[in-house]
C-alpha cells in the first residue's frame, strides 16, 4: 500500500478539480483495508496542513443506525475538521464548494482538555468538554453517486464537506445528552427528527469511541478541538436554493443556505 497511498489520495483530489465524482477506491483495489484507507486520509490531511490549513477538530461518521443502513456499513468512522470547512451560522454555501452534498444535524463538543485513548469513557468525555452546541454537517463525497463502501468514505476524510456551529454554548452536565431532541427542516418542511441516543446510545460515547480509535494511529483529541459526534438521523440531499434549519432541545438553532453560482 505504501506505493498506492499517494496515488489514491490524488485520485480523490481529482474529483474537486474536475467537479466530477470518481471511481470508488474499493473498485480500483478490492483488497484495500481500513488501515490503508486511513493512511490515505492522513496523507491528504497532512498535505493540507503543509499548505497552511489548520486542523480544528474531528468528526465522527456513521454513528446512527439510519446512516449505517443508508451506506450499508456496521461501524463508525472518523475524519478531520479543517479551517477551510467552516461556514458561519446562517451563512450561504456556493454550490461550487460542494459536489453532492447531504445535510445532517448533530451535537458538537468543544474540549477544554486533551482526551487520550485507549481507555476513554463517556464520563471522561463529559469531564473534558467545555460546552456543547448544535451543528449542521454538510457531508460530501468525491466518489461518484455516493457508491461507497466503508474504506471509500474513510479514505475520503469520512466524506467530510463543511460544517456549521450554532446555538448557544451549554455545559454538558446541564442537559441529558442522550435525550436531546432534534428536528431538521428543509425549506420550512420537517425532513426528519432524532434524539441524542441515536448516536451510539449517547453522543459522549461517540467521542469516547473516537479518542480510543485515534490511539491506534498515535493521535489524541486536543484542548479546544471541535468534535462532531455523529448524525442524529439520516442525511438529507441538498440542492442550490435549499435552506436547512435544525432545532435541538436546550441547544438552540443552526441553519445554512445553499446558493447557485452568481
Amino acid at each position: 500500500m505504501a506505493d498506492n497511498t499517494l496515488k489514491y489520495a490524488l485520485h480523490l483530489e481529482q474529483a474537486m478539480e474536475k467537479r466530477l465524482g470518481v471511481e470508488p477506491l474499493t473498485s480500483l483495489d478490492p483488497a484495500i483495508t481500513m488501515r490503508e484507507a486511513y493512511r490515505v486520509q492522513l496523507h491528504s490531511v497532512e498535505k493540507k496542513v503543509r499548505a497552511g490549513v489548520r486542523i480544528l477538530g474531528k468528526k465522527i461518521g456513521l454513528t446512527s443506525a439510519a446512516m449505517q443502513q443508508l451506506l450499508q456499513v456496521d461501524q463508525p468512522d472518523y475524519g478531520h475538521l479543517m479551517d477551510d470547512m467552516v461556514v458561519e451560522n446562517g451563512g450561504s454555501i456556493p454550490f461550487s464548494r460542494v459536489l453532492q452534498p447531504k445535510v445532517e444535524a448533530e451535537i458538537a463538543f468543544v474540549l477544554k482538555r486533551d482526551l487520550i485513548g485507549p481507555r476513554v469513557t463517556p464520563l471522561d468525555v463529559l469531564l473534558a468538554t467545555d460546552y456543547v452546541l448544535p451543528a449542521l454537517e454538510i457531508v460530501d463525497s468525491r466518489i461518484a453517486d455516493w457508491k461507497i463502501k466503508l474504506q471509500d468514505t474513510v479514505a475520503d476524510n469520512a466524506s467530510s464537506g463543511l460544517y456549521v456551529l450554532g446555538g448557544k454554548p451549554v455545559k454538558p452536565d446541564a442537559i441529558d445528552l442522550p435525550q436531546v431532541g432534534m428536528v431538521l427542516y428543509k425549506n420550512g418542511e420537517i425532513m426528519n427528527t432524532g434524539v441524542g441516543a441515536a448516536a451510539l446510545g449517547d453522543p459522549a460515547a461517540c467521542v469516547a469511541w473516537l479518542a480510543n480509535k485515534l490511539f491506534e494511529f498515535g493521535i489524541s483529541l486536543k484542548e479546544g478541538e471541535v468534535i462532531l459526534s455523529g448524525a442524529l438521523s439520516a442525511a438529507v440531499n441538498a440542492q442550490p436554493g435549499d435552506h436547512f434549519l435544525a432545532r435541538l432541545a436546550h441547544l438552540g438553532e443552526v441553519q445554512v443556505h445553499f446558493v447557485a453560482e452568481q
